[in-house]
């Protein structure tokens, strides 16, 4: 019985360790300003389109 009690203090540490980060994770996204979202997205996009046009020229 006693390992139970472990295991579940084991699960409420993790669920505890989730929700700090990401919480931490949201107040980072908030600081930014709709701009700046935006022009990150188009560079993710960009690159990974650069990067899928590089890897089929090799599959080639």
């Amino acid at each position: 019985m006693r390992v139970w009690k472990w295991i579940g203090l084991a699960g409420i540490l993790a669920g505890v360790a989730t929700g700090a980060a990401v919480a931490r994770d949201e107040r980072e996204r908030r600081h930014y300003e709709p701009s700046e979202v935006r022009d990150r997205l188009h560079a993710r996009h960009d690159e990974a389109v650069a990067r899928q046009a590089t890897e089929g020229d090799a599959s080639d």
